[in-house]
């Protein structure tokens, strides 16, 4: 099987650019509301952002351990109790800065792609 080094560079840029994103999508998913693991993987594949418990698991430990995220134990009706996440005060100070990031780096990104003649259009979401 033929695989093309330049798809395998895309690939790896893609999987960057989800990482470096997933911390900011989480963080913006608590905002709204405390979840639990499982339904915020849900949401997030949701958004076409697929994240395994392997990945989202290490994440929430170390924005916990950063003092972003705090935890409380809820009953479940389906089972054990489950461990719902919320932003922290700090938390939310943290999702204000990556916040104003994300809407410069769009804003460049924007600005860029406009003076690049001939970009193909993005391509229709999955859903449309």
């Amino acid at each position: 099987m033929y695989i093309n080094p330049k798809q395998m560079n895309v690939d790896n840029a893609k999987s960057q650019m989800r990482k470096g994103m997933l911390e900011y999508c989480v963080l913006l998913l608590l905002s709204k509301e405390a979840s639990y693991a499982n339904d915020i993987i849900a949401r997030l594949k949701e958004a076409e952002l697929i994240v395994v418990e392997g990945t989202l698991y290490p994440l929430l430990t170390r924005l916990k351990k950063d003092g972003l995220l705090c935890y409380e134990w809820r009953e479940s009706t389906q089972g054990p109790p489950r461990k719902y996440y919320a932003l922290t005060p700090e938390g939310r100070t943290f999702l204000d800065g990556l916040d104003c990031a994300w809407n410069e780096l769009a804003r460049t990104v924007s600005l860029l792609k406009a003076l690049v003649p001939g970009l193909p259009p993005p391509p229709p979401r999955s859903d449309e």
